[in-house]
């Protein structure tokens, strides 16, 4: 192909991409992968954090030789932070051409579809088992996952890859 017809298709591309912002839907790259993205909200985390500090300042508050030093108040402020930080980091499930990946504590985590073991899907909750390590569990009570369109996907996902799928 010559760069011209190169440069053309790109400023084409991002004219009908302005056009598209513009109109709210997604924008499109060429060859871009077709992946599906679900996102929940983490609320029981950042509450019990909350929780435990609030039970943090009553039980300092009532120590008669407390002084409310620098330390004290840098413990209240990280756990406020840290609970900031889990309801922001939203969890996530996205389901690729040949992979699942999700969000876990140790970082975003990526499974091809060879290695998955298993897809178990139960009324709010869905299990994805990989045959190295333990089940990935999402819950529409725990992180507010819309599990009934993660289960859709998943099972059009486990029937192109021959992955067993076992709903209950």
């Amino acid at each position: 192909m010559s760069r011209s017809w190169e440069r053309k298709v790109r400023k084409n591309m991002s004219t009908v991409n302005k056009a598209r912002k513009k109109q709210g839907h997604s924008m499109m790259s060429p060859g871009a992968e077709k992946m599906d993205r679900f996102t929940g909200r983490n609320i029981i985390m950042p509450v019990m954090l909350l929780l435990f500090v609030g039970a943090y300042n009553v039980l300092m508050q009532t120590d008669p030789n407390f002084n409310g030093g620098a330390m004290y108040w840098t413990t209240i402020v990280a756990y406020v932070l840290l609970a900031a930080l889990f309801f922001f980091r939203r969890p996530y499930l996205t389901v690729g051409k040949d992979y699942v990946q999700s969000r876990r504590f140790t970082g975003d985590k990526r499974v091809k579809a060879a290695d998955i073991e298993r897809i178990t899907v139960l009324k709010g909750y869905v299990v994805v088992r990989p045959k190295k390590g333990a089940g990935w569990t999402f819950s529409r009570l725990l992180n507010r996952f819309k599990t009934d369109d993660m289960a859709k996907r998943l099972e059009a996902f486990a029937s192109a890859h021959g992955i067993e799928f076992e709903q209950k």
